[in-house]
């Protein structure tokens, strides 16, 4: 969204990028470790800081600062007043009860595909994942799903600015083998990541559209490689997504 300068407010810029810095150090920060992460200067960064705290937003304890629970309301906020979400929770539930394996739903932001809705089977090899964790776009099934909705020329961009670290030796990175997989999604109608995002873990996703035909987000399973084969996702899983993608829309 392009938005006149003067109508820009770099103070809430900075504020919600300091907030957002927690989640990438993943733990309590320093203003100097904040200041380096950000690539504000420490003045600000310490303004914006003491601002958090004074809000109930942040804490500090001694020279560190962290998140408190207060930042809660922000996640909330947005699980709460989405349709989507609404929506997806029971779809999820019921069709994890039916697989046994744990569903999600996923929006694409920026290169991630984040997590909006789950329902996490007990036997889960990725049970600590939860709404608002993160995939990596170019090699979860869900992210290649996503990419698959936009022009090509807006994927290789998205690819080019992206790291796209090998997490497991079957991960692919190559810009080439990625674009391919994505491709694929358009010629059969769903993506599986491989154990490219851990070893022993697979997972197959298929788009959800609005009434208009847009995906808006997309459906997944994941699976241990230990009960289901490549094959065998393809052909006990898909149908339960598709299934669970038709009782979406009847509700969008």
């Amino acid at each position: 969204m392009e938005i006149e300068e003067k109508e820009y407010v770099m103070g809430l810029e900075k504020g919600l990028a300091i907030i957002e810095a927690f989640g990438q150090r993943k733990g309590p920060m320093t203003l100097t470790q904040a200041a380096e992460i950000t690539g504000h200067t420490k003045a600000s960064v310490r303004r914006c800081l003491l601002t958090l705290c004074k809000l109930g937003y942040a804490a500090q304890v001694g020279r560190q600062f962290q998140l408190a629970p207060r930042t809660l309301r922000l996640g909330h906020a947005y699980v709460s007043s989405d349709p989507l979400t609404k929506i997806a929770q029971p779809i999820l539930e019921m069709t994890s009860e039916r697989t046994k394996e744990s569903a999600s739903v996923a929006v694409l932001d920026s290169q991630d595909a984040v997590f909006v809705a789950r329902s996490t089977h007990r036997r889960s090899l990725s049970s600590g994942l939860g709404v608002g964790a993160r995939l990596p776009a170019y090699c979860s099934a869900t992210g290649r799903v996503l990419l698959s909705a936009l022009p090509k020329t807006d994927v290789e961009f998205l690819l080019n600015r992206m790291s796209r670290p090998a997490f497991t030796p079957r991960t692919l990175t190559n810009i080439r083998d990625i674009l391919r997989e994505i491709q694929v999604v358009h010629t059969q109608g769903y993506a599986i990541s491989d154990e490219e995002l851990e070893i022993g873990l697979r997972s197959i996703a298929v788009p959800i559209r609005n009434a208009a035909g847009e995906m808006i987000a997309a459906l997944s399973l994941s699976v241990s490689t230990s009960r289901m084969t490549r094959a065998s996702i393809v052909e006990k899983l898909l149908p339960e997504l598709e299934t669970a993608r038709r009782n979406f829309a009847t509700l969008l």
